[in-house]
């Protein structure tokens, strides 16, 4: 594989993006791998460099590049829910950068999963045909702080040595208050009706495209993720539909910074898309 800068522009604001292509003819769909902020291209761990030269050493071209503002590219700094354009420019890029590439696949972790979604519910792109996305972020403070009760406190309650410590005074007046903060907290609603969450649903429900699911099993991000969307009628039914191709990682954390685990992420990845789009 070879890699090479790729600088294009946004509404008049200058990108960077380092575009990595097979050394021979790449297969006809190309990765767009959106990053997640704030953070730049080359993502914890120089997770995305190492995701893109190992797609484009097996025949797919991949572009990561930094948003307006981040980076090495111009303009003002904005989060996930505002780079739309950025997005496109970022596609419109890519597809131009070889003749032999006619469609697009969209990767993206935590806000970049979330930005994706959002991005082909506001305005549908015919050239996109599939979504890889890991850990999706659907914070608001109900879903927090469901995932801690009943990933953190749930365990906590369980255990023997918790209750020792509270009736021996070992647990403070302070981390009780915060339990019961917490527990207040999980008893409110399950998103905004009108936040992104709901936004996300109706991005993932319209495309009906394949789509490729990827969740760490030790994050907080993935836990809310899949109590978010068993709890709320907007997801309903959309996790278990045949085009979804989920994957659980038991043991990865959120960027999958273990190096088998990324590989792992990687090797998913490829196979996936192998199914979609077969490299020459």
């Amino acid at each position: 594989m070879k890699e090479s800068v790729l600088n294009f522009t946004c509404e008049g604001e200058a990108l960077v993006g380092i575009l990595a292509e097979p050394e021979g003819a790449p297969a006809d769909v190309g990765v767009l791998i959106i990053v997640g902020g704030p953070q730049y291209r080359a993502g914890s761990h120089r997770q995305f460099t190492l995701l893109a030269r190992h797609l484009a050493s097996n025949g797919f071209a991949a572009l990561r590049f930094d948003y307006r503002g981040m980076g090495d590219s111009a303009g003002e700094t904005r989060d996930f829910l505002a780079v739309d354009a950025d997005i496109t420019a970022a596609v419109d890029a890519l597809l131009a950068s070889q003749t032999q590439l006619k469609r697009v696949v969209l990767w993206g972790l935590c806000d970049a999963a979330s930005a994706t979604l959002l991005y082909l519910e506001r305005q549908p792109d015919p050239r996109v045909v599939g979504l890889a996305l890991a850990n999706p972020w659907v914070r608001s403070t109900a879903s927090l702080a469901r995932t801690h009760v009943k990933h953190y406190y749930g365990k906590r309650l369980l255990q023997a040595e918790f209750w020792l410590k509270l009736l021996r005074g070992g647990v403070g007046l302070d981390a009780l208050k915060s339990l019961m903060r917490t527990v207040k907290a999980s008893r409110g609603p399950a998103a905004d009706t009108r936040g992104f969450q709901q936004r996300m649903a109706a991005g993932w429900r319209r495309t009906r495209l394949p789509i490729l699911l990827m969740l760490s099993g030790d994050d907080y991000t993935a836990k809310e993720f899949l109590g978010h969307a068993s709890e709320s009628q907007d997801w309903a039914g959309l996790l278990s539909e045949n085009r979804v191709s989920r994957i659980d990682f038991p043991g990865a954390d959120h960027t999958f910074s273990e190096a088998m685990q990324l590989e792992r992420l990687t090797t998913v990845t490829h196979r996936w898309l192998q199914d979609i789009a077969p490299s020459p």
